[in-house]
């Protein structure tokens, strides 16, 4: 019996989404792990800390994405061969100027936002709002984490979109 009030075969294509989800995160995590291992410069205390922070934002998003997958009454991927296979995020070298290392984070929260809204699509489709929910508040997070280092990069001189939006 189950406690779900949602049909399998719509479940699958949503299980499937977030078993990518899954793979993406847990390369970008230890992409995480390398670059606060191994940054240098006169950013190191910023981007040291900057990094851990991440790091340890992205362990708990993959426990939950996880558990969301074993909730839907599937089991997660949880092998590395299988996250390498099916990771849009690719490995890199961890030996790279700070700058290189904060624009290599920005594309890879491009391919995480990217699976995240694939999530969100298959997940509306099934009708499975916990899904929704939860994919929903990482979105926002990530977006703002994205906005941060992104803003990081500029230089001081630079400028926002100086139009106004009037309503």
């Amino acid at each position: 019996m189950s406690y779900l009030n949602m049909k399998d075969e719509k479940l699958i294509p949503v299980v499937v989404e977030l078993n990518t989800l899954l793979a993406n995160y847990h390369i970008y995590y230890q992409k995480l792990r390398n670059f606060h291992w191994n940054v240098l410069g006169e950013n190191f205390f910023d981007l040291h800390s900057k990094f851990e922070v991440l790091y340890t934002d992205a362990r708990t998003k993959i426990d939950e994405i996880a558990e969301r997958v074993l909730t839907l009454r599937y089991h997660p991927i949880s092998k590395l061969k299988d996250y390498l296979e099916i990771s849009e995020i690719k490995e890199t070298s961890p030996l790279q100027e700070d700058k290189d290392m904060v624009l290599e984070i920005i594309s890879d929260h491009k391919i995480l936002l990217a699976q995240m809204s694939n999530v969100i699509k298959k997940a509306e489709m099934a009708d499975d709002e916990g899904t929704v929910d939860l994919i929903g508040g990482y979105i926002r997070e990530l977006e703002k984490s994205s906005w941060m280092l992104d803003a990081w990069t500029k230089k001081s001189t630079e400028k926002l979109n100086q139009s106004m939006i009037e309503s």
